[in-house]
């Protein structure tokens, strides 16, 4: 091992520990960070370059680089907030006496509307939900997921992830830990509740039926994934199928989806976007804005409808 990368291994691996120990980031949030950041010092080391001695120079050749590759403006943004983080860290730690990409404007985000779904297609999508399934079991299950993710707005980790205690004892509200630890409180409606209270009953006859000794999950969603729970992945792939069950195109359909629709469809019946952004569990009310697309649609239907001139 060269003194430069080992120089570099140790900046990521230090870097990565302080977020995940210090700022409470995500697993997802550090594999992305890692990603990058590798990416970051890989290039630095093709050209020669280190990332500890690294100018303002290098770092807006490498961002120069990443858009003639034909990498999105939003890649290309949080590539350079990976780096910019980096590097302020470096500068607390007294690495460095600079941070040599705190002064790069960012190439933006394209402002793109979120997809979402019609409530025609989410109540099909929840019908369809009670019939896919191997067994009993599998098909409550995938009805208590898919009430949930409507019914809170949910990001999918936060969804498959659940401990089984934030959910016992009927309920009317769920405790979700969000983002950097955060917690939050969502209201159930009486359609979630209901789910989730059949399968709290199929769990516990599941739990009951154990071999003497083997400890119940505490998960809400268990599976014999490595982390314990139901994978992102896995439930991506089912929720797929429950599209094609339901005859939605399974190209509009992700987890994600049905979160856009829990926030438009709030927005639409009148909802305060301070209560939305707090249900979505948004740091920053200019993360929740773009929701506001529905009441543009809104106000100029109301126009087109009710102005005298319009109806003339």
């Amino acid at each position: 091992m060269t003194s430069d990368l080992a120089v570099t291994q140790r900046w990521i691996s230090t870097f990565l520990d302080a977020q995940a120990a210090e700022a409470g980031s995500s697993r997802n949030t550090l594999l992305a960070y890692g990603r990058d950041l590798k990416d970051y010092a890989a290039w630095m080391d093709r050209k020669a370059r280190r990332i500890d001695t690294a100018t303002r120079a290098d770092v807006e050749a490498y961002l120069t680089d990443c858009d003639a590759q034909g990498l999105s403006k939003a890649t290309r943004a949080r590539r350079l907030s990976a780096i910019r983080q980096i590097y302020r860290f470096a500068f607390e730690e007294g690495w460095r006496t600079d941070n040599p990409a705190i002064e790069i404007r960012g190439p933006g985000r394209s402002k793109k509307l979120p997809k979402t779904l019609t409530t025609q297609e989410v109540s099909a999508l929840l019908d369809a939900a009670r019939t896919q399934g191997r067994s009993p079991s599998d098909r409550l299950r995938n009805t208590c997921l898919m009430e949930l993710l409507y019914a809170t707005g949910m990001r999918v980790t936060e969804l498959v992830s659940l401990p089984i205690a934030a959910a016992k004892g009927d309920p009317r509200m769920l405790l979700i830990r969000g983002k950097g630890g955060k917690e939050r409180m969502v209201p159930l409606s009486p359609p979630a509740r209901a789910a989730l209270l059949d399968w709290l009953a199929d769990r516990q006859a599941q739990d009951d039926a154990l071999p003497r000794g083997e400890q119940p999950s505490r998960f809400l969603f268990p599976s014999r994934s490595a982390e314990g729970y139901l994978t992102r992945h896995r439930f991506y792939i089912l929720i797929k199928e429950i599209a094609m069950a339901a005859g939605v195109s399974p190209s509009k359909v992700t987890p994600h989806t049905l979160r856009h629709a829990f926030a438009t469809h709030l927005l639409e019946n009148g909802a305060d976007l301070r209560a939305i952004q707090t249900l979505l569990g948004h740091a920053d009310l200019a993360t929740t804005e773009i929701y506001t697309h529905v009441l543009e649609h809104r106000l100029k239907e109301l126009v087109e409808t009710h102005h005298p001139l319009n109806r003339a």
